[in-house]
């Protein structure tokens, strides 16, 4: 079966050699769509040969989808440009390629690294996501910038063993401002949708976010890590809302 990688980047100097590193003696096809960056992530893509395109980003959803389309590969591995398979996920990928494809689409868990601890708990593990597919059985869904993949037939999928590495953010700084772009963006799709959200319901929204990141999804078992991942979800949740707000008051 040929497999196609691809991944979508802008300005991920920082990341993607990490990733090209982990499909390359996997992959039949390695496609970068870059959102026209700034830095070196061309050049990093140009030494390991990978076919490389760019497209004007247009929303996570719909640069995943072109990314997919524009894939050769009878099945398709989409990842991030900040995450990288592990030994036991690239040997499980190895074993998969060399017997017959049982399901349309395939799962794994991913593993997320936070400002250099890897975290077990706090709702961030195992995050299973369906990153492996037939080219054409499905489309990337959801909510911008919350995307998920969904298969056409909604057969049973799959599962490879190992986990999809995640190296999510390396300072405190980094996380705020994924979350103020992250805000943003789901800010203006809610308000695209007609949703509000009063105040009190968005206080109460920030305090379950809290709540369940720490004490229901054991955060509190990530150490400090997890306490701050509990804080900053909960005021990420206000950013969204309160961007929102801004937006209706706006007109």
């Amino acid at each position: 079966m040929k497999l196609s990688v691809v991944i979508i980047t802008f300005n991920e100097e920082k990341n993607i050699e990490r990733c090209l590193k982990s499909v390359k003696d996997l992959a039949d096809e390695i496609l970068v769509v870059d959102s026209f960056s700034k830095d070196q992530t061309q050049a990093i893509c140009e030494r390991y040969g990978v076919r490389f395109e760019q497209h004007a980003f247009d929303g996570h959803i719909q640069q995943k989808n072109r990314a997919w389309e524009w894939a050769k590969g009878e099945f398709v591995l989409s990842l991030d440009a900040d995450e990288a398979l592990s030994e036991e996920l690239q040997n499980s990928l190895k074993a998969w390629k060399n017997a017959a494809a049982e399901f349309e689409g395939y799962r794994m868990n991913r593993l997320t690294n936070y400002c250099g601890t890897w975290i077990h708990h706090s709702g961030w593990y195992p995050d299973t996501k369906l990153r492996l597919f037939r080219h054409g059985a499905g489309a990337w869904g959801g909510v911008n910038p919350h995307d998920r993949f969904e298969l056409h037939n909604k057969e049973k999928s799959g599962f490879l063993e190992g986990d999809l590495l995640h190296y999510s953010y390396y300072t405190k700084e980094d996380h705020f401002k994924q979350i103020e772009y992250f805000s943003k963006i789901a800010a203006q799709e809610l308000h695209a949708r007609g949703k509000k959200v009063s105040k009190l319901h968005m206080y109460a929204k920030m305090a379950w976010q809290f709540l369940k990141n720490l004490i229901f999804k054991s955060g509190w078992r990530d150490g400090k890590a997890g306490w701050n991942i509990a804080k900053r979800s909960a005021f990420a949740t206000y950013r969204k809302y309160s961007i929102l707000n801004e937006l209706y008051d706006k007109g």
